[in-house]
């Protein structure tokens, strides 16, 4: 049965992200997103009235005190008033409530932000809380433990070994090297001790924070405010099971299923952003997604060079469209991932215009 294509297109019309940085303890959440909203309007000379519709990915969990999100409003502004959502998600899930609410034809625009600070307190401890309730999140198993469990199944059914995840974490920060914003870069990131074996200290991301921005915009409007823009083809999101005792964790058939349901196999991409905050979830999703090697992966270093909580997968989203703006790609998949081992995945297709 062929895949039914969206009503309405919908582009990324700009793209702004802020210098990732281990600690911004001088800036709150309003200080550290205010800039990267500017610079996103600016760059199509849009007003906030012009707006359509307004959406932002947080945790409250990492702010630590409930609707934390109403405080940043602060940075897109008090009036005139807005049509507005969250999403207690990575920012890429309020894209996805974003283009859809497009797609209704009750937007032609939205303002798509998130943003983390996980400077603040234990990161590994407090993404815990994401764990089923009852049975595994009393254990207090942190994030890396369970990135470990998923890198041993993978060595152990002969995917990959410790030697070709150190290679993923030194290329994926030596592409970092060209993106400024990235948190770590360069070929001179050492490779470390084990955080948790397998896993070394490379294979792991970096702890920081960092907010991004994106705009949609539909039809002519995407044309008119951006010279390529990067048009949405195809978007999806899956969920798998809660209980890790009950998944195959060196594969990820939920992102396989997004990315069908997205177009992605239909044709070849030249460029992907995924979403692997560990080295080893990198090896699961070029299996997923069916990668082969002539496809660049994660130029902008992934989030093995920064990852931002909550905007992490916005940021592939962004980054991908990026390219496709200035003529480096054509067609690209962007990932976002959220919970352990690649529990929740959103797969999306963006294409320039074509001839």
């Amino acid at each position: 049965m062929p895949r039914t294509g969206p009503a309405r297109e919908v582009a990324v019309v700009a793209f702004a992200q802020s210098d990732h940085l281990r600690r911004t303890d001088e800036l709150s959440e309003v200080e550290m997103v205010m800039p990267v909203l500017h610079q996103v309007l600016d760059r199509t000379g849009l007003k906030a009235k012009e707006i359509g519709f307004t959406c932002s990915g947080s945790s409250d969990y990492l702010a630590g005190r409930a609707f934390s999100f109403t405080m940043t409003l602060d940075g897109v502004g008090a009036w005139p008033p807005i049509s507005e959502s969250h999403v207690e998600m990575d920012g890429a899930w309020a894209l996805y409530e974003a283009w859809v609410k497009i797609q209704t034809g009750e937007a032609d625009t939205a303002l798509v932000y998130a943003y983390g600070k996980s400077s603040p307190g234990p990161v590994r401890d407090v993404l815990t809380r994401q764990l089923d309730p009852y049975y595994l999140a009393p254990l207090w198993p942190d994030s890396v433990a369970l990135a470990a469990l998923q890198a041993q199944a993978l060595i152990d059914a002969g995917e990959t070994d410790e030697r070709a995840l150190a290679a993923i974490g030194a290329r994926r920060r030596a592409a970092a090297g060209d993106n400024p914003h990235a948190q770590l870069s360069g070929d001179a990131v050492p490779q470390g001790d084990y955080q948790v074996a397998p896993l070394r200290t490379g294979d792991c991301p970096p702890i920081g924070d960092g907010a991004a921005a994106v705009i949609l915009a539909a039809g002519d409007t995407a044309r008119r405010l951006c010279a390529r823009p990067a048009w949405i083809t195809g978007i999806d999101h899956r969920i798998e099971a809660h209980g890790l005792g009950l998944r195959d964790l060196t594969d990820s058939p939920s992102t396989r299923l997004a990315a069908e349901r997205a177009g992605v196999f239909e044709r070849p991409v030249d460029t992907a952003e995924l979403h692997a905050p560990f080295s080893s979830q990198e090896v699961v999703l070029r299996k997923a997604l069916r990668l082969g090697p002539d496809v660049v992966v994660n130029p902008s270093g992934g989030a093995l060079a920064a990852n931002p909580i909550m905007a992490a997968g916005l940021i592939r989203i962004g980054e991908a469209a990026a390219r496709i703006h200035r003529g480096a790609s054509d067609r690209a998949v962007a990932h976002a991932t959220s919970g352990p081992c690649l529990q929740q995945n959103l797969v999306a297709v963006l294409e320039g215009e074509r001839a």
